[in-house]
């Protein structure tokens, strides 16, 4: 019958499976890719040796071809429907860093045989993800959020700094051309390198934006450490963006003074043409 759970006896051991006899005359594969639910193309050496009984599942029955298809996974619970309703997505949990490679972490949740998916950019907010990977070693235990459980295509997909606040929430309540305050934190030829008072991230001033006349846009006015004024000129709340110019704000500024001052033809002294 199908789905209905049999001894099998394993007869021969290949590198892509074992041969199992489900009762004399009657002998089957049993294929590596059904060994197990985590590990990919296990050897069946590892796991048997000849003469075990061991558990197996009728998948397929062709009387035509007279064939018998079976699995052993299917007679152990499968670790992703464990984990779907021990953790499910939002939880979170303390896991260990089994394995790394060059642009993420791999982490092992409670003592489910899963290796969680740990992506770099889902390390943190603020520094670059690959660079903060470094950080990271086998062994290390931290506290990740699950965000994605996939049961059929076995993916479990986890980050770490969906654990914490995002600092880039300041900006929530803000608006496009809204004046804010930030302190410089560092210049060079590109332009300004900011932080927004009461924020915790840092954002680039592009040369280009420091100032409505071109020979004053050098970034080496400024040595660091200076709190000055800009205003907001690109905010995209769901992809995470703000773009900050001083320039913007002299404009408005500029645009403000001549409703009340009138035109800068008209005479009057503008507050800033000193």
């Amino acid at each position: 019958e199908l789905n209905k759970i049999y001894k099998a006896k394993v007869v021969k051991i290949m590198d892509f499976g074992a041969f199992c006899e489900l009762e004399p005359g009657l002998t089957t594969l049993l294929h590596s890719s059904e060994l197990s639910w985590t590990k990919k193309n296990v050897s069946a050496k590892k796991m048997f040796k000849v003469g075990d009984e061991i558990d197996c599942m009728i998948t397929e029955i062709d009387k035509e071809k007279r064939r018998v298809a079976i699995s052993h996974k299917l007679t152990l619970d499968n670790p992703f429907k464990i984990f779907d309703k021990k953790f499910p997505v939002g939880t979170i949990v303390e896991g260990e860093v089994v394995n790394k490679n060059d642009y993420s972490l791999f982490v092992k949740i409670e003592d489910l045989d899963i290796d969680a998916f740990l992506h770099c950019n889902d390390l943190t907010y603020l520094n670059n993800g690959e660079e903060e990977l470094a950080n990271y070693k086998k062994g290390d235990k931290i506290k990740v959020k699950v965000l994605e459980i996939k049961v059929q295509e076995q993916k479990i997909r986890v980050g770490l700094k969906q654990t914490k606040a995002d600092p880039f929430d300041w900006f929530n309540d803000k608006k496009i051309n809204q004046t804010i305050t930030v302190k410089i934190i560092s210049t060079d030829n590109k332009g300004l390198v900011v932080r927004p008072e009461g924020c915790e991230m840092d954002f680039q001033i592009k040369k280009s934006q420091i100032a409505i006349n071109a020979a004053d846009a050098r970034p080496s006015r400024f040595t660091g450490g200076e709190r000055i004024d800009c205003a907001i000129a690109e905010l995209d709340l769901d992809k995470r963006k703000a773009m900050l110019s001083i320039k913007l704000l002299e404009e408005i500024e500029k645009k403000e003074a001549l409703e009340k001052y009138g035109s800068e033809g008209s005479g009057k002294n503008l507050p800033f043409s000193s």
